[in-house]
């Protein structure tokens, strides 16, 4: 069967992952494909992602040698006026804003918009299990633990394959030639992804609904709608799993698919839910206990929310595929037993001092720093800042009124975080403000003593002194271990 990008010219903006792993797929289906970034070619990761590009390792895996270059096309540097000119196709990487001036642009002209993601989905193989796990907080935390916990059936079930990406790391379109009949593919989706998407996958997540990402959506509704584009093109087929303690979540409007809840506070017929501190899963009348709250070895409440939500997911796509229950409930403990987080999210970094040093760079959002809050009860020294995306900061500086033992503030957002403290009436012995995530760790350490814990949750962006929460945390932990 033809490749339905052959001879189509498509132009793809943002030359990062995504735009790397895209670019590789439609040029070997025979599309002209031209990248274009705002960055200059000269720029050091623009380079190498051009070697990489051209050797074909886009990953690093090591496999380049069995994939030739390619003819593909580079505008860097800037957008020229003729990038869309005789275009079929506008692929969006995942940090371009749908509202830029070539987005709006190809809307003029007529020229359709799209991304790895939608077109993954469009050209996964059938019988892939697809799963698409979204949320304002605990997407990759739950989209790690349904990867271990299919993986750990995996073990007693040979057949399959289990592909985990997506907005996690790895672009699932370089895979999807090697997919094959009964694997499964779980991709965490962002809204900044699924903004533009028209296709849903077989099972779809919805796990909480919180203000986030309000400076580049605007308004909590656009917010809400990029959120929903993960049901709205469900069939009566396919399944979704909402999260009931959200009210957002709760009550997203399903168009077709059949749908389960996750909760920590109501039992269902179908779903996963808690019950006497101990997790349960329930389908098609049968009912099977998983573990305890205490077996779960992540911090939080919130954390067993995701656990939850980790279980009806992999619990629904196992059961779409036919899978024996028992076995079922065996990969889910396994898959949890032993899962300590992902990076950068409520990480222990070391015990220094009798002091505790933990690591929630992930938490770009006021709602994620009060969840991160709620996972202690020794007095917390509280290091927050960054860049701010225009969401409401009362609620996170009344409970640091009560919570917090001192809170650092750093970086652009800083002074306004602030300012939101000082409406709260919190002492201003109390808070502490430093232009640098730095000197404020410094800080942080100067104000510790032995039974606290310095948390690292800023609740900003770190892309005013770093590139992405990732390096923020990292450079975190290497002046925590320096103390």
């Amino acid at each position: 069967m033809p490749s339905p990008y052959l001879g189509q010219r498509i132009v793809i903006l943002g030359f990062a992952r995504q735009g790397i792993a895209l670019a590789r797929y439609l040029a070997q289906a025979g599309a002209q494909v031209v990248i274009s970034d705002m960055q200059p070619a000269e720029t050091p990761s623009v380079a190498a992602n051009i070697v990489a590009l051209s050797t074909g390792d886009v990953q690093g895996r090591g496999d380049s040698e069995s994939r030739p270059s390619l003819p593909i096309e580079y505008a860097l540097g800037g957008h020229p006026p003729n990038l869309l000119d005789g275009a079929d196709l506008l692929c969006l990487s995942g940090g371009v804003d749908t509202h830029s001036p070539v987005a709006q642009e190809a809307r003029r002209r007529g020229i359709p918009l799209s991304n790895d993601s939608q077109i993954f989905l469009e050209q996964c193989p059938p019988g892939v299990t697809t799963i698409g796990i979204t949320g304002s907080s605990g997407k990759t935390t739950t989209t790690t633990l349904v990867g271990r916990i299919l993986e750990r059936f995996k073990i007693q079930d040979s057949r399959f394959k289990v592909w985990v990406g997506g907005n996690i790391g790895n672009p699932l379109i370089a895979d999807v030639e090697k997919m094959r009949a009964g694997d499964f593919a779980v991709m965490e989706l962002s809204s900044f992804q699924l903004e533009i998407m028209t296709r849903s996958p077989r099972v779809a997540a919805v796990l909480n609904i919180t203000p986030n990402h309000l400076d580049r959506h605007g308004t909590m509704d656009v917010y809400l709608a990029a959120k929903h584009n993960l049901v709205r093109y469900q069939t009566r087929e396919d399944v979704a799993a909402l999260g009931w303690d959200n009210w957002a979540s709760r009550n997203l409007n399903v168009p077709e698919a059949r749908t389960i809840f996750f909760s920590a506070e109501v039992e269902f017929p179908e779903g996963a839910f808690l019950r006497d501190e101990k997790l349960i899963w329930r389908w098609a009348g049968d009912e099977h206990e998983v573990c305890r709250v205490s077996d779960i070895h992540l911090r939080g409440r919130h954390n067993v929310l995701n656990v939850l939500a980790a279980c009806a997911i992999s619990g629904v796509a196992l059961a779409l595929s036919e899978v024996e229950g028992g076995a079922l409930v065996e990969a889910m403990r396994a898959g949890i037993a032993g899962f300590i987080g992902v990076e950068h999210r409520l990480e222990f970094v070391r015990e220094h001092n009798g002091v505790k040093w933990y690591n929630d760079s992930i938490a770009s959002a006021p709602e994620r720093v009060i969840a991160a809050l709620h996972s202690f009860d020794e007095p917390i020294v509280l290091l927050a800042g960054g860049r701010d995306k225009k969401l409401p900061w009362e609620d996170l500086a009344t409970l640091a009124k009560t919570r917090v033992k001192h809170l650092v503030l750093f970086g652009e957002a800083g002074p306004l975080i602030q300012r939101a403290l000082e409406a709260a009436q919190m002492d201003q012995a109390r808070h502490t403000l430093r232009p640098t995530l730095a000197e404020a760790t410094a800080v942080a350490a100067s104000q510790a003593r032995p039974g606290d814990i310095v948390l690292l949750s800023p609740g900003c962006t770190s892309f005013d002194e770093f590139h992405d929460f990732a390096e923020r945390g990292a450079r975190f932990k290497e002046w925590v271990r320096a103390l």
